[in-house]
């Protein structure tokens, strides 16, 4: 089942060790792939390998738009206690595109379900937080409801990963649980390659098709095309489109 999906808005650039393409890479390969949207958002500080704080500030050097592909100048967040905060400065997010908020196990040690529960329900209230990535791990149990409804509430995204099925494979049965929630309740959803590579853009296959067998409609894929998503993320954050036709860098 083919992917429809034309935007990434999950990747990861050499700026990180574990990951392997440059910025201007994964670009020029994006526009190979009719890939019309690329935002970058690379792990946060408390990652072993995250970026400094200053490579997310200093991301207004990088246009918003190159050739044919928008540029969105984003950042996976670690949540790194029970009350949802992250490791980036709040004047830092601010100055962001599109913000992810996700959990890893060097940044935040396994609790219990109430535990992640409020940690997710407290990210999602944080009005400078987008999306939450990869939630499906057992280990970070979560009630699903509570944490879908509010999410819901405040207009924010979950993410359907594609490495879930590479990686995360203990993951599987838990995102199938979290998609068809998501079908039910009507939750937008995201669907991310989470690229670390150039060779793995356009790569979700397998996140479409957990989509469509759990009932995910496609009003609900918010980045179903780059139209969609930005207007999305214009019409929620307060954005004027027109920044992101902008070829120069700045602000």
């Amino acid at each position: 089942m083919k992917s429809k999906i034309q935007t990434e808005v999950h990747t990861h650039t050499s700026v990180s060790p574990h990951a392997y393409s440059t910025v201007n890479e994964m670009v020029q390969r994006a526009e190979e792939l009719g890939i019309s949207l690329l935002a970058i958002t690379n792990h946060g500080p408390a990652t072993p390998d995250g970026a400094h704080p200053w490579h997310f500030a200093n991301l207004c050097c990088v246009p918003r738009k190159i050739g044919n592909v928008y540029v969105l100048r984003g950042a996976e967040a670690n949540i790194i206690d029970y009350e949802g905060t992250v490791d980036i400065p709040e004047g830092v997010l601010r100055r962001l595109d599109w913000v992810i908020a996700s959990i890893h196990a060097p940044s935040l040690v396994a609790s219990t379900e109430e535990d992640h529960t409020r940690t997710y329900i407290r990210a999602l209230k944080n009005p400078l937080i987008d999306m939450l990535a990869h939630s499906g791990s057992p280990i970070y149990s979560y009630d699903i409801d509570a944490v879908l409804k509010t999410a819901k509430e405040y207009d924010k995204v979950i993410e359907l990963n594609n490495n879930t099925f590479r990686i995360r494979k203990k993951n599987v049965e838990n995102c199938y649980k979290i998609a068809r929630r998501c079908a039910e309740l009507n939750v937008k959803v995201a669907l991310s390659t989470d690229a670390h590579s150039l060779y793995e853009l356009g790569n979700t296959e397998l996140c479409w098709e957990l989509a469509m067998e759990a009932g995910i409609r496609m009003e609900q894929i918010v980045n179903l095309t780059a139209d969609r998503f930005l207007s999305y993320l214009c019409d929620r954050k307060g954005l004027d489109r027109a920044k992101f036709e902008d070829t120069k860098p700045g602000l």
